[in-house]
């Protein structure tokens, strides 16, 4: 009796269906503008995906070859001093300068980079609140240079002596994606910020922390002897 019940439900189902296709097939015949209405919309949705796609891609290789020169005077600042550090940033007539890089190619990632670079010059040209502005416009998903913007906002704070939101950029560094050849870095600087602030307390945890998670880090020694100078 189910097995019956069952089947007349199949049958009407699919009477039902067929009702329904036969209605948008009148339907359609009866509004073909609406229909080339629809599909031309659905072209322009679909066209107009591909098309950014492909904007954004030469937008990219456009922005990374433009940026190469600034990316060789940041290198040479070593060698060459800050008038190095200027090119880089503001370009030399002919090249682009990160600057130029971040106000012509905003959404591509070379400018995302750029930001980084120009948060790293200002901070070294003692401009500390526009580094850190640049630096806080920079994301990454790898596993050192993300955490290294956090550390160099750090850094910012306590240049300022705003050692409260320096800790704060330190403990991120810190817990972002912690590794052995970084991260003790980041947690003595951690550390120390606390300290600043005559937070011996948390310092110490910090110091535990480190001894404790890298060992064999040449920042474990410089750990146990903070942590034994507040204890």
């Amino acid at each position: 009796m189910a097995k019956k019940e069952e089947k007349e439900e199949l049958l009407e189902s699919a009477e039902v269906l067929q009702e329904k296709f036969v209605g948008l097939e009148h339907w359609v015949e009866e509004n073909p503008r609406a229909v080339m209405g629809i599909l031309g919309a659905l072209l322009l949705v679909v066209g107009g995906w591909f098309g950014y796609s492909y904007y954004q891609d030469t937008q990219e290789d456009q922005a990374q070859k433009e940026m190469f020169q600034a990316v060789r005077y940041f290198e040479s600042y070593i060698d060459a001093g800050s008038d190095s550090l200027k090119l880089a940033l503001e370009g030399d007539g002919n090249n682009l300068g990160f600057l130029d890089v971040i106000d012509e190619f905003g959404s591509t990632p070379a400018a995302n980079l750029a930001n980084y670079y120009v948060g790293v010059i200002y901070l070294k040209q003692g401009k500390f609140k526009p580094a850190r502005l640049y630096l806080e416009d920079f994301s990454a998903d790898d596993q050192l240079v993300q955490a290294r913007a956090y550390s160099l906002i750090g850094d910012t704070y306590m240049e300022e002596k705003d050692f409260a939101n320096a800790a704060v950029y330190y403990g991120k560094a810190s817990k972002y994606n912690p590794n052995k050849d970084f991260t003790p870095a980041y947690m003595i600087k951690e550390g120390l910020a606390y300290e600043k602030q005559g937070k011996n307390k948390e310092a110490v945890e910090v110091y535990n922390e480190l001894i404790s998670a890298f060992a064999d880090a040449p920042e474990a020694s410089s750990a146990k002897k903070y942590k034994a100078r507040l204890e």
